[in-house]
């Protein structure tokens, strides 16, 4: 279960639930996590292993949250599919590299797992509202768009140490969703530029968990900035997108305390606007999971092409970055990278 499954995933599903009794089994949810024992959490049953879990609920009628962190992520989904689960979300990014998405497309083909990736950004109000505006032309076309994601995270890196295996860098935290909308709104891209820096505290210093900067140039023309700073005094998570005839700014909800997006129309010649929109995107997102999940023969999940893209993206964001502390002679390993990244095109091309 972990942080995500107790603080997000439960209350959203207990929100699904309310809205729509027939997607869930009356039955309590089975929660195992390794760490701490969920007895203390309402409508939980806990359970001793996911073996434990496989002889309480049939695994063909169960749906597996699966909010491990990414590096063990491949391990998990082969040990769950042997159980005989196939209905499984998995959190955000779907792999920390090309070699970790690489095993997770092999254990996905053996088993042929229907995987579902958690960034609910995707299914956000102000999300497809952003696309409505995008496909529908009225403002010309969409030439560039900056997302800004500012969220002080002192006090949660510095109890995971280094980051540890739960977010080894800052692109591992936010960026992800930000860079599935991007995609979303502006198709395939190439990166042109990416940086990243320490988070400090105190004498405290965590390599590579400060600080995200990437550039995107989209093959379509739209350019993309992301800014993602875990050491801002604030929270925002802003998106702006630039076209010939206006501007549109929106922002997302910032924590479990409000569920509201805004979003701001501006332009020559006409007066600006700005709505806000009622944006619980997790049970939302939830939702649009189990109804695909209970139909007879589910197509796969249509975002797993992007969540692959965004892997491939970060992971060469982060050795781009890696190669720049190094110095200017040395280079991203790329062999290891071209077997990793053939792999995970077999698994998209498989989606497609």
């Amino acid at each position: 279960m972990g942080r995500s499954g107790r603080g997000l995933h439960l209350p959203s599903l207990a929100k699904v639930r309310a809205e729509a009794p027939e997607l869930l089994a009356p039955a309590p949810v089975a929660a195992f996590d390794p760490f701490r024992t969920p007895s203390g959490d309402p409508g939980v049953a806990p359970v001793d292993s996911p073996e434990d879990a496989a002889r309480r609920y049939a695994p063909a009628r169960t749906v597996v949250h699966l909010c491990t962190p990414p590096a063990v992520r491949a391990t998990m989904l082969d040990r769950l599919a042997a159980l005989g689960y196939r209905k499984i979300l998995v959190e955000k990014p779907l792999a920390v590299d090309l070699a970790g998405l690489a095993a997770v497309a092999r254990v996905r083909r053996r088993w042929g797992l229907d995987v579902t990736v958690a960034t609910h950004w995707l299914d956000s109000a102000l999300t497809r509202r952003l696309q409505d505006a995008v496909s529908g032309g009225e403002y010309g076309p969409l030439r560039r768009i900056r997302v800004v994601q500012n969220k002080p995270r002192f006090t949660r890196s510095t109890s995971h140490g280094t980051g540890g295996d739960d977010h080894p860098t800052v692109f591992d935290v936010e960026v992800p969703h930000a860079l599935a909308v991007v995609l979303s709104l502006a198709g395939g891209a190439r990166i042109s530029g990416a940086s990243w820096s320490d988070l400090v505290v105190g004498r405290t210093r965590l390599p590579r968990l400060g600080r995200a900067r990437l550039r995107l140039d989209h093959h379509g023309g739209v350019r993309t900035e992301i800014d993602s700073d875990l050491t801002s005094p604030v929270r925002e998570r802003r998106v702006t997108l630039e076209f010939d005839r206006a501007v549109l700014v929106g922002h997302y909800p910032c924590s479990e305390a409000d569920h509201t997006s805004q979003l701001r129309i501006s332009g020559p010649g006409r007066a600006p606007s700005r709505a806000v929109i009622v944006d619980d995107a997790l049970p939302a997102f939830l939702r649009n999971v189990y109804d695909r999940y209970a139909r007879p023969a589910p197509e796969p999940h249509r975002t797993l092409p992007v969540q692959i893209d965004v892997v491939r993206l970060l992971s060469e964001a982060k050795d781009r970055c890696a190669a720049a502390e190094r110095g200017p002679a040395c280079r991203p390993r790329r062999a290891r990278a071209g077997t990793a990244r053939r792999e995970g095109a077999r698994d998209a091309d498989a989606v497609r």
